[in-house]
């Protein structure tokens, strides 16, 4: 009896031990992913994890991801955003407007660190400066560069009096809105491409060519980004010369683009998340805008459309593929 009273002591001292240390063992985080484009969780996550890795952070080491891709279809966003709630995400990640608007929406208490192109614009925040709320993120400004990207589009293309401008009015509004005034200042005449499902693109791009545009400006959204490789063939087809928002358009065959360096959104938001996971609050933290701009030339395609660089253009460029 004494026996087995004194492992039953035993065994009741080696729980408390194992229950003391797991509950003094600090919490690992959860870390939610919420995408519309498949390949976002290939792309955005992998420049995100390896920005993250820097702070120390090692996937299911000391934090866990959990990723959900809405494969192109917005519907599906509200609930995919619940999923991750329940999940009991620490934190969620959203990689675009349309995103953290549907994250948003579902919570007002768990941190939301979000890329977008006018956060403040699209309601996400009360001011860059002051966020207020559960949010805070990168301000990708995508809709303010289209004036400059018209710019080099004219200074191109001197004679340039007609530019096509490819956009999808369901996520792209303010980018349509933002272009009108420096297409006036620089003498040109807009044609809307407007795209809202993939099988308006073709069609999209006969009607920009009967309108007698001859060139082409294609503004960032879900749906177009998700059929880069149709949209820069298209291009080259009908000979427009084109210029994007960015730079992996014209990897893909695009003459040219102007925007923020693709890996400085990733790089700032892992700063964000490991600031919040260690205590800091969204609200006090400053949506951040981006510092480094790349203007990238495809001399390949300028060649296969017959399209010449000017010198002075040239001259600008941060990369030029050849």
């Amino acid at each position: 009896m004494h026996k087995k009273f004194a492992a039953l002591v035993v065994v009741t001292v080696i729980l408390a031990a194992v229950t003391l240390a797991e509950a003094q063992q600090p919490k690992m985080p959860k870390i939610g992913w919420l995408g519309i484009r498949p390949d976002s969780l290939t792309t955005s996550v992998e420049s995100f994890r390896r920005e993250f890795r820097a702070f120390g952070y090692v996937e299911g080491k000391n934090f866990t991801f959990e990723y959900r891709s809405a494969e192109n279809k917005l519907d599906r966003l509200p609930g995919l955003a619940n999923e991750l709630i329940g999940l009991k995400v620490d934190l969620l990640i959203t990689p675009s407007t349309n995103e953290a608007r549907t994250a948003k929406n579902v919570t007002k208490t768990i941190p939301i660190v979000f890329s977008s192109n006018d956060p403040v614009g699209s309601g996400l925040v009360n001011s860059l400066a002051r966020p207020g709320g559960n949010l805070t993120g990168f301000s990708t400004i995508a809709s303010e560069l289209g004036g400059k990207r018209l710019e080099l589009l004219k200074e191109t293309i001197p004679k340039l009096a007609r530019v096509a401008f490819l956009w999808n009015p369901q996520t792209s509004g303010s980018a349509w809105k933002e272009i009108q005034l420096p297409a006036k200042e620089l003498g040109l005449q807009l044609h809307p491409m407007e795209v809202s499902s993939a099988d308006k693109i073709d069609s999209a791009f006969t009607a920009a060519q009967k309108a007698g545009s001859a060139a082409l400006a294609v503004a960032l959204g879900p749906l177009i980004n998700s059929h880069q490789k149709r949209i820069v063939e298209l291009a080259a087809k009908n000979r427009l010369p084109a210029i994007y928002s960015r730079a992996d358009f014209v990897e893909s065959g695009g003459l040219m683009s102007y925007g923020t360096d693709q890996e400085e959104p990733y790089r700032r938001i892992a700063v964000m998340v490991d600031k919040i996971l260690k205590g800091a609050k969204p609200a006090d933290l400053p949506v951040e805008q981006p510092k480094k701009f790349e203007f990238i030339i495809n001399l390949k395609t300028a060649k296969q459309i017959g399209v010449t660089i000017p010198p002075n253009v040239l001259v600008r460029a941060d990369r030029v593929i050849r």
